[in-house]
């Protein structure tokens, strides 16, 4: 049944459909010759141009169509009889859409009828239409579930109201043996894998099938080509698939359709209600080349006639942001310890097991047939985390420091759900900064009314006017900048021999103001304990008292050693350029500062850089509230160590346990202390990274 489309106004729904379907109309033309078949997708619009396909000397037009088909022309013209043909100009535009899919090929139908001036009959073009819905739906709102058709998926906006897909680099491996990233295969071994991916979905509703010629294909860019994978269910059936460990071959349910060689192929048609689920697939984090932004597009091409390529008519996209890796601070709770047993550090071992057995935690002891006599477990690897509404795992970031312990992050922490990534300098780049005992990062801050909820990395380099210092190497600067959610701070550490942030900061947990203290160390606030000792009559006290083979030192020659004064001197006016510049990166008062006693020496060897005179106490494992802290061998009063009964004084103010483990010999003579000798892996942020403000 036909119906009249009149000079009337627009009605109000068609105005609104035309404004929301703006964005996806497409251009058709007419034929008087021949009635044409027309494949339209519901929530477009086809525009005709109605003068262009016009006969010569047309005047006038009238429109028909069955009930399913809504039409309405642009400019609307001028009111006259209801059912009289309607003035022809050049900007005359029928603009077509449709409100439900078809249940056979052409089974809806419009016609334009074109008139000379006195009303004579032209021509007839007719449209044999044909409907379908497809959309292809992402997790656009981060709710954990693939939603039909949300209006924002080919976007990205950051914060609580914002929007797009995410996307997980799939960097664990499935193996536990002979054991490869998910992301270097280029099929699937287990069903298990497909949890670590994203969902997308093909939702069509139509005829069994598309008229002659119609395809969709899925495609993506060239420049997005290397950084993600798409696999799809091979049947609707196969989503219920329950398959065991594959270990021999891929499996056949699950085939891949897009990567790196294959930027476009075609995707079954279902026909009538259907869906087809892909998967998903990150392949490299951001990084100073790529945005993280990935975008998948599914196109349906028309075919023109044989030997011709087919021309795309409609394209739905959807657009993933690759999920960051995330360092955790010292504030998150613990969940595993990790240290080295080597054929000298007893002592130090014995310490770290009891400190961990009473903080309850769950303790890793990587022996000397893994480490090979590299005690160094901070140097060699930071853990962190990915995350997105559907998965979210462990990720190992592998130094490029590459010692004996090089092996150890890939063949013992990769597995199932637990991911690596590194990133390979040129080894003439590498220096000791690029050991991440130089990678740190703040609990959560506001700075100047900018919320960082993820707190803030923080790596140490050389001073701003060096010509010839040392530097963190670029490739891992920039992949730590590129994460974006924990906009980095470079302090200054090239002043120390070794060159590492923790050689001088730490951070805390606390009850109050910002929920922790940042730790200092402080040549100045070991002066003031030293005379302090002297004014009370202590200056005979003896550091390294019965530390052998350490020749014991008492608090007057220390204070009476001018050169070693002016050294400290040196070290405090660094450490403070550092604090200046934590106290305004991280909106940090005095307050939030804690200052802890330790004094340095300089290394004429090094070139005049600093190493700990005594076992550096801010060198130290945060464990909930109880910390680890290097034994410094202090001048005892009354039996006890000065030092230490400082260190618990100051930190028992904010509820913190001080458990005091002797590093001397195994770390501490090596330039090293119990932080450099440990690493904890943590539970991540209850925040969500992508409702961040960017």
């Amino acid at each position: 049944m036909f119906q009249q489309v009149s000079q009337t106004s627009v009605p109000e729904f068609l105005k609104r459909r035309r404004a929301e379907t703006a964005e996806h109309s497409r251009t058709c033309r007419l034929d008087t010759e021949s009635p044409q078949g027309v494949l339209h997708v519901i929530g477009t619009t086809l525009k005709i141009n109605l003068n262009r396909s016009a006969p010569p000397s047309s005047k006038f037009f009238s429109v028909k169509c069955t009930p399913s088909v809504q039409c309405s022309i642009s400019p609307p013209p001028q009111e006259t009889s209801h059912l009289s043909p309607i003035p022809l100009n050049k900007n005359s535009v029928l603009l077509i859409s449709m409100s439900r899919a078809s249940e056979h090929e052409h089974d809806c139908k419009l016609s334009v009828r074109y008139y000379a001036e006195k009303k004579e009959l032209l021509g007839n073009a007719i449209l044999h239409l044909t409907a379908v819905e497809i959309s292809l739906d992402v997790d656009a709102d981060r709710d954990g579930v693939v939603e039909k058709n949300n209006p924002n998926k080919g976007s990205w906006k950051w914060g609580p109201d914002g929007h797009g897909a995410i996307l997980l680099v799939n960097c664990d491996s499935e193996r536990t043996y002979w054991k490869e990233q998910d992301s270097k295969k280029n099929h699937i071994t287990k069903v298990s894998d497909l949890k670590d991916m994203s969902p997308m979905v093909l939702r069509t509703r139509g005829p069994a099938k598309l008229p002659e010629g119609y395809k969709l294909t899925m495609h993506i860019s060239q420049s997005d080509a290397e950084s993600v994978r798409v696999f799809r269910t091979r049947s609707p059936e196969a989503k219920n698939t329950i398959s065991n460990f594959v270990y021999s071959s891929p499996l056949k349910d699950y085939p891949l359709v897009l990567n790196s060689e294959v930027l476009s192929q075609e995707v079954p048609y279902l026909g009538h209600e259907a869906e087809m689920k892909f998967y998903v697939e990150g392949l490299r984090f951001p990084d100073k080349d790529f945005n993280g932004l990935i975008s998948i597009n599914l196109s349906l091409l028309e075919p023109i006639c044989t030997g011709l390529p087919e021309t795309p008519i409609f394209t739905d996209t959807a657009v993933f942001r690759v999920a960051p890796w995330i360092m955790t601070p010292n504030t998150l709770q613990p969940v595993e310890v990790f240290v080295c047993s080597t054929s000298d550090n007893f002592k130090f071992l014995k310490g770290m097991i009891n400190l961990v057995n009473k903080s309850g935690y769950k303790l890793k002891v990587c022996h000397e047939y893994l480490n090979r006599g590299d005690r160094w477990m901070q140097d060699e690897l930071e853990f962190g985390y990915i995350d997105s509404p559907h998965q979210r795992f462990p990720v190992v970031l592998d130094s490029p420091r590459d010692g004996k312990l090089q092996d150890f992050p890939y063949n013992e922490l990769l597995g199932p759900d637990f991911g690596y990534v590194t990133r390979i300098a040129q080894r003439k780049d590498v220096s000791s900064l690029d050991s991440f005992g130089n990678l740190e990062v703040s609990p959560p801050v506001t700075v100047n009314g900018k919320n960082y909820p993820l707190g803030r990395i923080i790596i140490g380099v050389a001073f701003p006017t060096a010509t010839q210092g040392r530097n963190m190497t670029k490739v891992v600067q920039d992949f730590l900048w590129a994460q974006t959610v924990q906009e980095p701070i470079a302090l200054f550490s090239d002043w120390l021999t070794v060159g590492h942030v923790d050689e001088f900061m730490t951070f805390v947990p606390a009850p109050d103001r910002k929920r922790f203290r940042l730790l200092l160390a402080s040549p100045d606030a070991g002066y003031k304990l030293f005379r302090g000792l002297k004014n009370d009559g202590h200056g005979q006290a003896k550091m390294f008292d019965g530390l052998k083979p350490e020749e014991a030192i008492t608090v007057d020659d220390i204070l009476n050693n001018k050169s070693l004064q002016a050294e400290n001197n040196y070290v405090q006016s660094c450490i403070d350029w550092n604090r200046d510049v934590l106290k305004k990166e991280l909106g940090l008062d005095d307050e939030d500062i804690i200052d802890l006693p330790i004094l340095f020496q300089l290394n004429g060897e090094s070139g005049l850089r600093a190493e700990a005179f005594f076992p550096d106490m801010v060198n130290m494992i945060v464990l909930g509230k109880n910390l680890g802290i290097p034994k410094p061998f202090g001048p005892k009063v009354n039996g006890r160590c000065a030092l230490e009964a400082e260190m618990c004084s100051l930190m028992g103010g904010l509820g913190l346990s001080c458990t005091f483990i002797d590093d001397y010999a195994s770390y501490h003579k090596l330039l090293g202390e119990v932080h450099c000798g440990s690493n904890v892996r943590r539970e991540p942020f209850d925040f969500k990274w992508w409702n961040l403000e960017v």
